[in-house]
């Protein structure tokens, strides 16, 4: 990663976060990528790979897969699956990444079956695999369940069919348009997750020969093509470390510029946090949020109290509800922070807590931030991925020095954040 993960970060609160940054490649499109370099025999090349942890895991795997890996330069990486040595991934990497479960159609179409462990991941609530098995078993795949991993077997290719997912979910997607992809036929995927990282893997198969129709919809047509060949293929800025950046900054008071985006990945993001009392404006391809904000929550019609609730997309991603809470308790008013999709990612709240916030925790779904709350330092752990960075950011905002532990649950999603934000002025340190 170019850099030392792990361990702690000591945090010394209340510099504001100024600057220029140019954010990292979407971890929730390169999972998916580096896992669909499988389903062809060519080199593909992937541009602007995250040096993240996870896609560290997955890397990881591939290799252990027989895969070659060759990094062409700093961001680009090159796979080649010509020579598959296994049909398993590594039992214990794929148990701490959800991730794994997206090796599935490769090593369906190369090899015939796939044994998988049940994946890991943040523990953010239940997180259900039925409907990625339930897209695979409708295009041809076996399935059999065990009581920790899953055995599935493919005769004769996947065949192309009408899958209706159960929920919009984004893994599922992108596991039924991968076995679209090289599947005999064609296949409709209806409810299907139409997120910015579906839609990236999309491109890429449609690179690699397939043909997709309906991408950025929730209903894709795909035309399949059994020997797919290679591709080179950019991975997009993660909206969701965009999403971290902007509240930093607005919370520290800083002026911030986000070089390189993809405005209309981020168009519900700005119209939440403008909620929240953050302003920002597009230059270009850059986006600005201004120095010394006054943050203040916009009421609803006739003074009620405002809702930022997550949904598929286009809606607020659930990613972010975590950074919206903290950034909510730095706005002057009252607000309902409604995570829909995940019984216990609100559960870091009582961090929070510790460090003088003032929130409610109505139900597992539910919390009432009442602001400004003025939060002091504190030791405390990171839970997962995005309570993780909600953490970091409220010690960054907060009076005194923190402690945050477990700092390789953040290194999973963020790169190298601890040294991209000192150079944007944070006294952070990794210990």
């Amino acid at each position: 990663m170019g850099s030392e993960t792990g361990g702690v970060f000591e945090v010394e609160g209340g510099a504001p976060i100024s600057g220029a940054v140019t954010c990292a490649g979407n971890k929730n499109e390169a999972l998916p990528v580096l896992a669909a370099t499988l389903l062809t025999s060519k080199p593909c090349i992937l541009g602007n790979v995250p040096r993240i942890r996870d896609a560290e895991s997955m890397q990881e795997i591939l290799t252990r897969l027989g895969v070659k890996l060759s990094w062409q330069d700093d961001q680009r990486l090159r796979c080649d699956a010509s020579d598959l040595s296994t049909r398993n991934p590594d039992r214990e990497i794929a148990r701490t990444i959800r991730g794994s479960f997206l090796f599935a159609p490769g090593l369906l179409h190369r090899t015939g079956k796939a044994v998988l462990p049940r994946p890991g991941g943040d523990r953010i609530g239940r997180r259900r695999v039925d409907t990625h098995l339930l897209a695979l078993q409708a295009l041809g795949a076996e399935v059999e369940v065990g009581a920790d991993q899953y055995s599935l077997t493919l005769r004769d290719g996947f065949t192309g069919a009408d899958v209706f997912l159960d929920e919009a979910s984004v893994m599922a997607t992108e596991n039924a348009v991968m076995a679209a992809a090289v599947a005999n036929g064609r296949t409709r995927i209806m409810n299907a997750a139409s997120e910015p990282h579906v839609q990236g893997l999309c491109h890429m198969l449609v690179g690699m020969g397939a043909q997709i129709g309906g991408i950025g919809s929730n209903c894709l047509e795909v035309v399949g093509c059994r020997e797919l060949g290679g591709v080179e293929h950019r991975i997009d800025p993660d909206h969701i470390e965009i999403g971290s950046f902007i509240a930093l900054a607005a919370m520290t008071g800083g002026e911030l510029c986000v070089q390189q985006v993809v405005p209309d990945h981020l168009r519900m993001i700005c119209m939440v946090f403008r909620r929240l009392g953050v302003q920002t404006h597009f230059e270009g391809n850059d986006l600005i949020v201004p120095g010394k904000q006054e943050l203040r929550i916009q009421e609803d019609l006739h003074g009620a109290i405002p809702k930022v609730d997550d949904g598929v997309w286009p809606g607020f991603p659930a990613d972010l509800t975590s950074i919206a809470l903290v950034l909510a308790t730095q706005s002057t008013g009252t607000v309902v922070i409604h995570e829909k999709m995940f019984e216990s990612r609100l559960f870091f709240v009582d961090r929070l807590l510790t460090m003088g916030a003032r929130v409610v925790l109505c139900d597992p779904h539910r919390a009432v931030v009442i602001g400004p709350s003025k939060l002091h330092g504190a030791t405390m752990g990171s839970p997962d991925i995005r309570a993780g960075m909600a953490l970091l950011a409220a010690a960054l905002c907060a009076e005194g020095k923190s402690t945050i532990q477990n700092a390789h649950q953040i290194d999973r999603g963020y790169e190298r954040i601890d040294e991209r934000l000192r150079s944007l002025g944070a006294v952070i340190h990794r210990a």
